[in-house]
């Protein structure tokens, strides 16, 4: 791949480095009053210092100096009361003094909750104020305030207040201690190199600071399939430099988790067995919680990937998935601590001449009987598909079939299936399809939104959770416009009710900078469109999976179909697509509730973006959209590689107005993006062409 570089060069804002928090200068007259008659002071209790206030005050002073290009001046809460105003005010309610018992009522105190905040501006005081529950709420509202400076807010009318919706808001690191990352596609791990945690912590805290401004406040910082060395994590080989890092990462507010081994008491543990039901088990988990919390006190827990594409775990020992998470989960109770247990559980060693084993079942199969049986400290973490992060797929219909067990949504930020960050592919749309798709469970209204985040049960324990894109790339996410996808995510798990064009814009605002109106403009409609071109140069109509075998890039047509994982499109010379029906496949329509069932059911009502991953029809069925199956594969392919190319000349037309440094990363990969859609057309058109015998109506050229 061209243009990689894996260090900071001297100019980070050149290579996209400091990514939304750049902090671009405001130049006078942008704002309808001058900024710095509201930021040239502010005010803090200096008696209630704690490492996260202490990172709002470091964070609010790195804004305005960058944005203004003077440092504010530190002053007394008591010196900003019997001023003359033109101050900002953060902390919390207890220890806000004066001016922030005047500018907040007892209503915005109650309305924002633990993490929450409220910003408003008092023209009376002459002041600006932040205030919060808690030192975390500051935090988040000082990067709120940041955002609203650097995206063209008015100072002089600010009045919000703003809390998260859903309480975990997590990222899953696929992080090895090697330094690899798995599915990663920016570079080397941050944390890790030649089986060691990294000392060097300038750019774990650059990381941290990004995930806390957009709410982020948990990360699990190793790969689920956890290896020989990532085990010892637990002992004190590890234990002492993960502390530092979470001793960085708390000041941002983000609790740290760890993957662990489910086999860990016989690797590291010196026993026999890892079987839940065991009391020496049982115990040598309890001493090893132990362990850990005296090492990092706030320490969230452990997040578990077991009996899962030949990872240990409880079926090894004739036990399920509840008497397995609720060992772990009985091991943390004391301190607070939660087991995070993934869903993703199947058959990866399927004959691909079995019809009536289907992996999309595997989890609903596997986890639905055990509902009500989970501890209250353990949170179930199921994909937003049954497949894997395909283009297009189903949503899971685990979400809102667990009536009595915690869940979180688990998302991919990197884009294993949809570009690996050589293609642009702005994920957010996608989620928000999921996050609204309505599951019935309660009826109308059930929304997957409402199960994460525990409305729709009550439940205690909920949330997002996402594989991380980042890596040792200057630009962090190897693709400069990937950093939307990174971006987006915090933003939405912090507010499903956010429009993907409002998240987008912000990031671009603050990337880019606010005042050239042609290229926001031109590169939103780039992002908003670009999940579409991916999938209609790809997987048509839901069937997904045409990818080269193991790394996942590039197409091949056949590359999963005999295989072992369960992931076939059943392509013959009379039709394709997999039925899923009750009637006559496997069942899986079944596992939804309500209207879906019918929905899905019949090919008459099925959407047409997942007709193939429903039933299996032939080359000729005419869709809703009153094309045939093959046709509508011949169209989108050859419109696919059109709309890649406008993507390359929208960027070309920034050239410009924009850092040539910025520009060149973008269009450096725009342009493969554009040569790579035509071999996934040429391959894909010709694969369905030779196999139906059935031309093009247009009569294209296809191979």
């Amino acid at each position: 791949m061209s243009n990689r570089v894996n260090t900071v060069p001297g100019d980070p804002i050149q290579a996209g480095y400091k990514a939304w928090l750049n902090y671009k200068r405001i130049e006078p007259g942008e704002s309808n009053e001058s900024p710095a008659a509201w930021c040239s002071r502010i005010a803090v209790n200096d008696k209630s210092s704690s490492v996260v206030m202490d990172s709002a005050v470091s964070e609010l002073i790195r804004g305005i100096e960058a944005m203004l290009g003077r440092k504010p001046v530190i002053v007394s809460l008591e010196e900003a009361a019997a001023g003359e105003g033109g101050y900002l005010i953060i902390g919390t309610w207890d220890e806000g003094g004066a001016l922030l018992d005047r500018t907040f009522d007892g209503q915005a105190h109650q309305a924002i909750g633990p993490e929450g905040y409220a910003i408003r501006t008092n023209r009376a005081e002459r002041c600006i104020a932040i205030g919060a529950q808690t030192d975390a709420g500051v935090l988040y509202g000082v990067f709120a305030f940041l955002r609203l400076f650097g995206t063209g807010s008015a100072m002089d009318s600010l009045d919000l207040t703003d809390h998260p919706v859903n309480s975990l808001r997590m990222m899953n690191q696929w992080d090895n201690i090697d330094g690899s990352i798995e599915r990663g596609y920016a570079g080397k791990s941050i944390f890790y190199a030649d089986h060691e945690i990294t000392t060097d912590h300038e750019r774990v805290r650059d990381y941290a600071r990004l995930l806390a401004s957009t709410g982020i406040n948990a990360i699990a910082i190793n790969n689920v399939n956890v290896h020989q060395f990532e085990t010892m994590f637990l002992t004190d080989r590890y234990l002492p430099a993960i502390a530092g890092l979470a001793a960085i990462f708390r000041a941002y507010g983000i609790k740290l988790f760890l993957s662990i081994n489910y086999a860990s008491p016989i690797e590291i543990g010196g026993l026999t067995t890892a079987d839940p039901l065991d009391a020496d088990v049982r115990q040598w988990w309890k001493e090893k919680a132990a362990e850990v919390y005296a090492a990092i006190p706030d320490f969230g827990g452990f997040l578990v990937k077991a009996d899962s594409e030949n990872r240990p775990g409880p079926f090894s020992y004739g036990r399920d998935h509840a008497d397995g998470s609720n060992m772990l989960a009985e091991a943390l109770l004391p301190y607070g601590g939660i087991v995070i247990w993934r869903c993703f559980v199947y058959n990866c060693k399927q004959d691909w001449r079995d019809r009536a084993t289907d992996r999309a079942r595997a989890a609903y199969d596997h986890f639905k009987p055990l509902d009500g049986r989970f501890m209250d400290n353990v949170i179930l973490q199921v994909k937003n598909g049954p497949m894997d992060f395909q283009v297009r797929e189903g949503v899971s219909p685990l979400f809102g079939a667990m009536e009595k067990t915690n869940l979180m949504i688990e998302f991919q930020i990197t884009q294993e299936y949809t570009g690996q960050q050589r293609h642009l592919c702005y994920l957010v749309p996608q989620w928000k399809e999921v996050l609204d798709f309505e599951t019935y469970a309660q009826g109308e209204g059930s929304t997957v939104k409402r199960v994460v985040d525990g409305s729709l049960y009550g439940n205690r324990h909920s949330g997002f959770a996402a594989v991380s894109n980042i890596g040792s790339d200057a630009n962090w996410t190897g693709h400069l416009l990937a950093q939307a996808n990174l971006y987006g995510y915090g933003r939405l798990a912090w507010n499903p009710e956010l429009p993907a064009e409002q998240i987008a814009e912000e990031w671009i605002q603050q990337v880019f900078g606010a005042c050239n109106k042609k290229l926001v403009q031109t590169i939103l409609g780039m992002l908003m469109a670009s999940w579409s071109i991916y999938e209609s140069y790809t997987s048509p109509l839901g069937v997904g999976w045409m990818v080269n075998p193991d790394h996942h890039y590039g197409p091949n047509v056949d590359g999963y179909e005999y295989s072992k994982w369960g992931t076939y499109h059943f392509a013959d010379l009379h039709g394709i697509g997999v039925d899923r029906t009750m009637k006559t496949g496997t069942g899986y329509t079944g596992q939804y509730q309500g209207p879906n069932v019918e929905l899905y059911e019949s090919v008459a009502t099925c959407p047409d973006e997942l007709l193939l991953f429903f039933h299996h029809v032939p080359y000729t069925h005419v869709l809703h959209s009153g094309k045939t199956v093959i046709q509508h594969i011949y169209d989108t392919h050859f419109e696919g590689v059109e709309r890649a190319e406008q993507l390359k000349e929208a960027w070309a037309s920034l050239n410009e107005g924009m850092d040539p440094s910025l520009f060149a990363q973008v269009a450096d990969r725009l342009a493969e993006q554009a040569v790579h859609a035509r071999e996934w057309r040429d391959i894909v058109n010709t694969y369905f062409y030779r196999k139906s015998g059935i031309p093009d109506a247009r009569g294209r050229t296809i191979y």
